[in-house]
């Protein structure tokens, strides 16, 4: 296999269905898919029983008893269940345009993260997309989605599939190149260095503070929000609250202001 990519959920079926949809017409077969599933009801599993002899390879369904929201803990656990040296991380809310595993692949290389972005929908249209809108990958195209009433904006440049106009936007994009929890993807062993996924931190920049110690570590990033594609579904965040942000923020400040690298509470209590 060549890439292993970690998708978390939780109790979002009709979501992840969307998803797992996208993956099984990837232009690049030759990946294993791990769910990442944070105390998910049977019902997630029913759904990725379903779609099992749609890939190439099994999928692995990785499972904890529902204590809140532990996503980072849930990672970490997932990183060890997986089979290859790369690893693609993303939502269980964002469907993969045709050739997503196919860009990170291309443009991975050793010394860096890559990062990517979403194009989110709203709730309307979110529910309105079906298979056919996935297998057809209508559901990428700008046309299609101005019919279907969505507001037409200089951000639906993203999904342009000009590949010139990708790597010029890229290098353009102000966007600053961040670990990016539903879009982004780096060398396992660069992760294992730093220790994992902090499970000192609940909802709030959780994603961003990996890529921080990353490059505390000497990783760089590599920008490719206009490359890889995905979709982001709507979706209420109830996990959120003004405190997780700021014990998370302070986590955060406390690691650039000590250039630290390698947590406490991360991946290696699961060796």
């Amino acid at each position: 296999m060549k890439v292993s990519v970690i998708i978390t959920t939780y109790n979002s079926e009709e979501w992840l269905e969307k998803v797992l949809l996208g993956y099984s017409v990837q232009t690049e077969p030759d990946f294993e898919l791990i769910i990442a599933d944070d105390g998910s009801s049977s019902a997630t599993k029913v759904v990725i029983d379903s779609f099992k002899a749609s890939f190439l390879h099994p999928i692995l369904h990785v499972w904890h008893e529902d204590d809140g929201f532990q996503k980072c803990k849930i990672l970490n656990k997932a990183i060890l269940q997986t089979h290859t040296n790369y690893l693609i991380f993303t939502d269980g809310d964002c469907i993969p345009r045709n050739d997503f595993v196919a860009q990170h692949l291309k443009s991975k290389e050793k010394g860096y993260f890559l990062s990517g972005g979403y194009f989110k929908l709203p709730m309307s249209i979110s529910k309105l997309i079906d298979p056919s809108h996935i297998r057809k990958q209508e559901a990428f195209s700008i046309r299609w989605l101005t019919k279907q009433g969505l507001k037409k904006s200089f951000k639906l440049s993203k999904l342009t599939k000009w590949n010139w106009f990708a790597v010029l936007m890229n290098w353009l994009t102000p966007t600053k190149k961040t670990f990016n929890g539903h879009n982004t993807s780096c060398f396992k062993e660069d992760l294992l260095a730093i220790n994992g996924f902090n499970e000192e931190m609940l909802y709030g920049g959780l994603d961003r503070e990996v890529g921080e110690r990353l490059f505390n570590y000497g990783i760089l990033a590599k920008q490719i929000r206009y490359s890889a594609i995905c979709i982001h579904l709507d979706h209420k965040r109830g996990y959120a609250s003004p405190e997780t942000w700021k014990n998370n923020n302070a986590i955060r400040a406390y690691n650039k202001k000590y250039n630290v690298i390698k947590i406490e509470k991360g991946i290696d209590q699961y060796y």
